[in-house]
């Protein structure tokens, strides 16, 4: 897991500089076409993490998990479009730095225990943390946010 500890770590931090440049009134408007707003995007992974998290660790302390999958009606309930733009910066920041101390202190033992999220076909953790490191840097790509390569 030490990979995906240090892949998450080089891109949040990557992704930090470039969010702390953004102002409150650009991280309001709309950046995708006809969708969310910066701030939708990232209260979206800030409950990414949030979920992942109790994943990862739900996961390593058992021998199976069943979580519910993603409902789309969170980033309204959550109103991230009202929040200030650099409280959601610190709190996805350093949750994701959080993230990557768990990621990196997942048992070995527990890399195979196997995920059901939702509907979709079951995986592995060690692929749960893989794929939360590829989605959060889908998203960031998706509203121009670089976070190197």
């Amino acid at each position: 897991m030490e990979h995906a500890g240090v892949e998450l770590a080089r891109r949040v931090d990557a992704a930090e500089i470039h969010l702390r440049q953004v102002s409150e009134e650009e991280s309001g408007r709309s950046a995708l076409t006809g969708g969310w707003s910066r701030k939708q995007v990232l209260g979206h992974l800030i409950e990414s993490a949030s979920n992942n998290h109790q994943r990862f660790v739900r996961a390593a302390l058992a021998d199976a998990l069943e979580f519910p999958a993603y409902d789309t009606g969170s980033v309204r309930i959550q109103a991230a479009e009202s929040a200030a733009w650099t409280m959601l910066v610190d709190l996805w920041t350093s949750y994701n730095r959080f993230l990557v101390h768990v990621i990196r202190h997942l048992p070995a033992s527990k890399l195979e225990v196997v995920c059901r999220i939702g509907s979709n076909a079951p995986v592995s953790l060690r692929y749960l943390a893989a794929d939360y490191v590829t989605h959060l840097v889908h998203h960031l790509d998706r509203i121009g946010i670089a976070t190197g390569s």
